[in-house]
């Protein structure tokens, strides 16, 4: 079984931007209950199929595969729920840690948020200093509920 622990906090200032290159992201849903979520998302020239379950805290199941970026491009073009999330994720590693961090773009313009994938619940971690308050709780920020109600709309 996969599975996800994931911490999320938003980003202050832009010392992050020269730790890693962005990389464009596309990512639409197919299926956004509650329950589960169905996820495409492109990354350069690659495509992904994701399946995520219920969040249990800051866990819950996890399932991904890679799928040709032509038909990944045509689900998120054709039947995808509107509107298509794009981003720039900058993958930086500090202290042992793997930090993502998505510069939303388009409606979602201005957010910018950091996450941590971790082994456990409870695992301890150290933060850069541009990442600040924690808003793992916060539904608003899943990409999930992002795409049906964009940053800009807040």
């Amino acid at each position: 079984m996969a599975t996800e622990i994931e911490r999320k906090f938003l980003v202050t200032g832009t010392d992050w931007q020269q730790l890693a290159p962005g990389i464009l992201y596309r990512q639409g849903y197919l299926c956004t209950e509650k329950e589960r979520t169905v996820r495409v998302r492109t990354v350069g020239k690659k495509g992904f199929l994701t399946i995520k379950g219920n969040n249990r805290g800051i866990t819950r199941l996890e399932y991904e595969y890679e799928i040709p970026v032509q038909q990944a491009n045509e689900l998120l073009d054709r039947l995808c729920k509107k509107n298509i999330i794009t981003k720039k994720r900058y993958t930086i590693n500090f202290q042992g840690f793997i930090w993502e961090v998505d510069e939303f773009l388009t409606e979602n313009q201005g957010l910018v948020v950091a996450e941590i994938e971790l082994t456990t619940e409870n695992q301890p971690f150290a933060k850069p200093d541009w990442v600040g308050r924690e808003v793992s709780d916060d539904p608003r920020y899943y990409n999930s509920c992002l795409s049906r109600t964009p940053f800009s709309s807040w």
